[in-house]
């Protein structure tokens, strides 16, 4: 299994900048009177030269209001104002390629129906569409929780290490639904404003734990394993709880409706186990695929590349995300 994963994780690094730990956000709100609020949020790091390109014949009523937050990004807030609405018009970010980041775009009609989509450096344009009937709350967050899962690379390969590190069947279903015990709690404590915690440095703390797990893995076989190692549930759970306050951050960014939380709750973390089981899968699929081909695993060289693969992504996520703090 552990030797298998080399070819997926290959893959997935070379689309790393592709699929960013936190994504950009654009949000416009429209009101009756063709005034539509803008909302642009984006690292400091990473979205740097990167802005919205608004409809043409869209007229800016101010200029934007600039002011970073402690997580080391910007947010711009202005104002422009669209006869008839944004039904219709184009709207685009472009130079995500160059960026690397992705952009989640909101928008919130005036009738208060909703269109959300996701830019990325294939699709960094989208045309607002008609109004459809609103769709129901529990699939559209149960959506989102899967795309925010299989998104975010930093979750993707927490939950990689775990099905490297543990290679039986039972156990890694227990390890992983403690993991889904772990984030579940402190998703629904941060997002009902019970639990106040830095974002950035819950993402220093996500990618340690991925770093630690690398750790684990690096070790010499037939070394004394670790605490890690030797109780992967009781730690799936301890980092699960600090990856739950990571996804809390990434559904405030969309946010929930007032009238709906606890369905929406629901159905975004429902979404965010099944993105996982998906993974998990499709990391076991691959490894009985692997085991087929058993002149492609000879020697410690297919072991130890997707381990140092995942530890130095976690490692240069660490010095990029200390660096955010400004410490």
């Amino acid at each position: 299994m552990r030797r298998l994963l080399l070819l997926l994780l290959l893959c997935c690094a070379g689309s790393a900048s592709a699929h960013p730990l936190a994504p950009a956000l654009l949000q416009l709100n429209e009101s009756g009177d063709g005034r539509v609020a803008v909302l642009w949020r984006a690292s400091l790091l990473q979205a740097v030269g990167v802005e919205p390109r608004l409809p043409s014949d869209c007229t800016r009523l101010e200029e934007p209001r600039i002011a970073r937050d402690d997580r080391g990004a910007a947010t711009a807030r202005w104002a422009i104002r669209c006869p008839g609405g944004l039904t219709g018009r184009s709207l685009s970010v472009p130079q995500l390629d160059r960026a690397g980041i992705n952009v989640i775009l909101r928008i919130e009609r005036a009738d208060g129906s909703v269109a959300k989509t996701l830019l990325d450096a294939t699709h960094s344009s989208y045309t607002v569409p008609e109004p459809e009937a609103a769709p129901t709350v529990f699939p559209s967050y149960l959506h989102l929780g899967v795309e925010h899962l299989l998104f975010g690379f930093d979750h993707v390969l927490f939950v990689t290490a775990l099905v490297l590190l543990v290679r039986r069947l039972k156990p890694l279903l227990v390890t992983v639904t403690a993991f889904t015990l772990g984030h579940s709690i402190t998703l629904a404590l941060a997002v009902l404003g019970i639990v106040h915690v830095n974002a950035g440095i819950t993402e220093l703390g996500i990618a340690l734990s991925i770093l630690l797990l690398a750790c684990e893995l690096a070790r010499p076989a037939g070394a004394a394993p670790t605490w890690l190692a030797r109780w992967p549930a009781m730690m799936a759970l301890a980092f699960g709880l600090l990856h739950g306050l990571g996804f809390a951050g990434a559904l405030s960014e969309v946010g929930l409706p007032q009238q709906e939380i606890p369905l929406a709750l629901l159905a975004f973390n429902l979404g965010i186990e099944l993105g996982q089981l998906l993974l998990v899968a499709l990391l076991l699929l691959l490894g009985l695929a692997w085991r087929r081909m058993p002149a492609m695993t000879q020697g410690p060289l297919p072991r130890l590349v997707p381990v140092y693969l995942i530890g130095s992504l976690a490692a240069y996520w660490c010095l990029e995300r200390v660096s955010g703090l400004g410490l």
